[in-house]
C-alpha cells in the first residue's frame, strides 16, 4: 500500500491557516499556495532516484549528486496550476503537462474536457497536483489517464484532504504515493471538505 504522509511543517501549517482565513485576497491567496507547494516538494520528492557525479569545486573535486529521473509536474486544471507554480520553482527543469476535470455538481462524477502531456511522459516520474482531495473520484481519474500514457511512478501533491478520498484514491491506485498538508475531518452533502478551504480554484483566480 502507498505511503500517506501529512506535511505538518510549521511554515507549511502557519501559510495554511491564512490559506483557509475567507477574508485571504485572491492575490495573497495564490501567492501562499505557490509557497506550501514550493515547501511541500522537499518531503514529496524524497525518494526520487539520483545519480553521483563529480564536481570541481575551487579547491578540489568533489562527489556529488544530480536528479537521475524525468519528473513531469501535471497539475489538474485549474486549481493545481498555483501549486504546481511553486513545485516548478523549485524543480526548474521539470516538464509539465495539464489535464482538464471538472466535477458534476449533482452526480459528483469527474469529466475529462482536456489532456496534454509531454511525450517523454511514460519514462518520467509524475508529480499530480490537486489541492483538494475530496471524494477522490478526480484524482483516480487523473491518475487513470496517467496510467493510460504507460507512466509507471506517480506522486500525488494536494492542500486537504479527507480519509474518504484517500481511501478511495488507495483502493483504485495502492501504488500512488499520498502528500498532504491537512486531513480535515468530512465531506459535506455537496463533496466539499469540511472545514476544508472552499473552492480553491475560483479562490484563486478570483471567479467568485
Amino acid at each position: 500500500m502507498s505511503k500517506v504522509v501529512i506535511i505538518n511543517h510549521p511554515l507549511i501549517q502557519h501559510k495554511l491557516s491564512i490559506v483557509r482565513d475567507q477574508k485571504t485576497s485572491p492575490v495573497d491567496f495564490r501567492t501562499l499556495i505557490s509557497e506550501i507547494g514550493s515547501l511541500m516538494t522537499y518531503e514529496a520528492t524524497r525518494d526520487i532516484n539520483v545519480k553521483e557525479i563529480t564536481v570541481q569545486t575551487p579547491i578540489a573535486e568533489a562527489k556529488c549528486y544530480d536528479i537521475a529521473d524525468n519528473i513531469v509536474i501535471c497539475p489538474v486544471l485549474r486549481a493545481g496550476l498555483g501549486m504546481a507554480d511553486g513545485i516548478h520553482k523549485m524543480i526548474p527543469s521539470a516538464k509539465m503537462g495539464h489535464i482538464g476535470l471538472y466535477r458534476d455538481e449533482e452526480t459528483l462524477l469527474t469529466q475529462k474536457y482536456y489532456c496534454k502531456l509531454p511525450v517523454t511522459i511514460a519514462d518520467s516520474t509524475v508529480i499530480l497536483v490537486d489541492p483538494m482531495l475530496a471524494t477522490g473520484n478526480t484524482a483516480v481519474c487523473a491518475v487513470d489517464i496517467l496510467k493510460e500514457a504507460k507512466v509507471k511512478k506517480i506522486i500525488y501533491v494536494g492542500l486537504v484532504g479527507v480519509q474518504e478520498g484517500i481511501d478511495q484514491l488507495q483502493k483504485h491506485h495502492p501504488d500512488v504515493d499520498i502528500y498532504l498538508a491537512a486531513k480535515d475531518a468530512v465531506l459535506n452533502e455537496h463533496g466539499y471538505i469540511i472545514p476544508g478551504l472552499g473552492d480553491c480554484g475560483d479562490r484563486l483566480f478570483g471567479t467568485k
